[in-house]
């Protein structure tokens, strides 16, 4: 299946809110926040506008099949690290969909010159840690019940990290 990956727009909200009502909650833990709810894509369109979240989408015949995000806060302490963020339709994992946003966001982060990124998942997400790692991402830290489902049960979260040539 064909894709185009392109920066997320002002008018992505309904179709982000379409593609994350699709995704399993487990998915989600480790965005940070609830990617389901309209607010908190208020709150990362704001954040795209100023400048501290670089947004991308891959749309397949219109529709948005996954998204990624790298995430900078340039006038905090960790100004010179990035956070990447990345989420993929069930349907379309394993076909290099994921692999081709990560390397649109490897690219935007030389850009930025940073010196470092970040990337957080849970220790069952086998393949997206796999393919972080194939990147060069190592385990940095395992985070004991870092995050905690609808259902009240905790999840351990690894970070993975990877410092960069171009920073």
């Amino acid at each position: 299946m064909s894709h185009t990956i392109r920066r997320f727009r002002p008018t992505d909200d309904e179709a982000v809110l379409a593609f994350t009502a699709t995704l399993p909650e487990h998915d989600l833990l480790f965005s940070g926040r609830d990617l389901r709810h309209p607010r908190v894509i208020e709150a990362w369109q704001q954040a795209v506008g100023e400048g501290w979240i670089d947004g991308l989408v891959a749309e397949d015949e219109g529709r948005i099949v996954a998204s990624g995000a790298l995430i900078r806060d340039p006038l905090g302490w960790s100004g010179h690290v990035g956070e990447i963020r990345l989420l993929v339709a069930p349907e379309r994992r394993g076909q290099g969909l994921g692999s081709d946003l990560l390397q649109a966001l490897l690219a935007i982060a030389q850009a930025h010159g940073l010196a470092k990124l970040t990337a957080t998942m849970t220790p069952d997400a086998t393949t997206s840690v796999a393919l972080f790692e194939r990147l060069g991402f190592t385990q940095e830290a395992r985070l004991a019940g870092h995050v905690r489902a609808s259902d009240g049960v905790a999840h351990d979260l690894l970070v993975l990290a990877r410092p960069t040539p171009f920073g």
